[in-house]
């Protein structure tokens, strides 16, 4: 293909591909053409003249790598950020969250802080997020107005939530949402989200799950995330959470466990049997002090494995470069060992990882012909990041988020020279402001 065809051309820099054999291209030039990367080569000093391009992006002192993968979050939560810091999950819940959704939660809510929280992502590297919440549609329409990649799960739980006031209708509208943005895939791909084995039944288990079974698309569930949800289960159904969910028929290669901190070796077993993956997320719950998932372990039994930064609540941010730099350490720490989880392994979590772990690892979380144009640009000409000896540890141990230069999510470039191009910035935060203002006045 000829440049003068190119909708972009990146040239320079260092290309870490991601792909299954872990390439790194020096002096990189790759093409991309509706949305595709359609050629990675070499660059040479021969190369040809890049001025036909539509869009030349000079990446020289950058690394140049996929966009990174969020699998687990809760966007419209950036409004609670700081609002009930240190506190116990079940107190920070039942007393702090649960009581602020159901009196702020609407649905302009969920879009403006939506807005924010995607601005806060791209800013940061984040090229996809799978995100559950309440009102999700105005969640996929952020995305789609920011051509944000996303996975939109329609939440469920036994209780009459802001978006769905009467509990038997829940279903209704679910399948609603999920016909409504199929469609869209795999820009904004729907899934069902059953909030945890303790506030959804088994009836409501196993139903959303033959609906996600029947609309093909992802399940998903907080799973282990605290040790106490091992006896509330037990008390009520005689068995272990795992197994309780084992025993309903709702684990499968669709279903992703989110947490997972307190995972028995059957209880992995089982994980790794019947094709469940999992979303890690270990600065929220270092934060709320409830536990750390096996990782090491599962990964040893084939466990796929994606990073999370949960919602900003519990958190507080959605920087997914902290979110890699935490899972690397925390890992050694409470192992004592310190070569578990090595950087490429977390940056591998952290993209192709989490692309597997939402069925998208044809399209994203590797550079490599023929996928969709997920990239992101790291300014390396940083003091922090000076000297290079190890790129994939310096993406994991010293990189920052807002040490990412440009974004390119589809083939649209979405931020550049760290000006959002999709997302009216100041409109945004000012609009989360006010809701924040409401809320301290609360």
């Amino acid at each position: 293909m000829r440049h003068t065809d190119l909708d972009i051309l990146i040239f320079g820099g260092t290309l870490l591909t991601m792909s299954e054999q872990m390439n790194i291209i020096e002096n990189c030039l790759i093409g991309i053409k509706d949305g595709v990367i359609v050629s990675i080569q070499t660059k040479n000093n021969q190369a040809p003249s890049y001025e036909s391009a539509k869009e030349i992006i000079d990446a020289s002192s950058c690394v140049v790598m996929p966009g990174l993968i969020n699998t687990h979050t809760h966007l419209p939560m950036v409004a609670f950020r700081g609002k009930a810091d240190d506190l116990p999950l079940i107190d920070w819940l039942n007393n702090n969250i649960f009581p602020l959704e159901a009196r702020f939660v609407n649905k302009n809510m969920v879009y403006e802080c939506a807005m924010l929280a995607i601005a806060e992502m791209i800013l940061s590297g984040t090229t996809t997020f799978c995100d559950a919440y309440f009102f999700e549609s105005s969640i996929a329409e952020a995305a789609q107005f920011c051509s944000m990649r996303a996975v939109a799960a329609q939440g469920f739980a036994d209780f009459a939530t802001p978006d769905n006031p009467k509990y038997e209708k829940m279903m209704a509208a679910a399948n609603r949402f999920v016909n409504r943005w199929k469609p869209y895939a795999p820009m904004i791909t729907p899934a069902f989200f059953c909030h945890s084995p303790y506030t959804c039944s088994p009836a409501t288990l196993v139903n959303v799950k033959q609906a996600a079974r029947e609309a093909d698309i992802l399940y998903l569930t907080h799973l282990l995330e605290q040790r106490d949800e091992i006896e509330i289960i037990e008390q009520r159904y005689g068995k272990k959470p795992v197994r309780h969910l084992y025993d309903l028929g709702v684990l499968d290669e669709k279903t992703v466990a989110v947490h997972c901190n307190w995972l028995t070796k059957e209880d992995m077993e089982i994980l790794a049997d019947t094709g469940v993956g999992v979303s890690h997320n270990p600065e929220s719950s270092m934060k709320l002090a409830a536990g750390v998932a096996p990782v090491a372990e599962m990964l040893e039994r084939k466990i796929n494995v994606g990073l999370g930064t949960d919602g900003a609540a519990s958190n507080n941010d959605l920087d997914m470069f902290r979110e890699m730099d935490s899972a690397a350490k925390i890992h050694k720490v409470m192992s004592l060992n310190p070569t578990a989880m090595s950087a490429q392994t977390v940056l591998q979590a952290a993209t192709i990882g989490g692309a597997k772990l939402l069925g998208l690892e044809k399209l994203i979380g590797s550079i490599e012909v023929g996928k969709r144009a997920d990239i992101i640009l790291i300014d390396m000409n940083q003091p922090h990041l000076t000297p290079v000896y190890n790129y994939y540890s310096h993406m994991v141990y010293a990189a920052r988020g807002a040490d990412v230069k440009t974004s390119i999510i589809n083939g649209k470039i979405v931020m550049k020279e760290r000006k959002l191009l999709t997302i009216d910035l100041p409109k945004t935060m000012y609009a989360v402001n006010q809701i924040a203002k409401q809320v301290a006045a609360r």
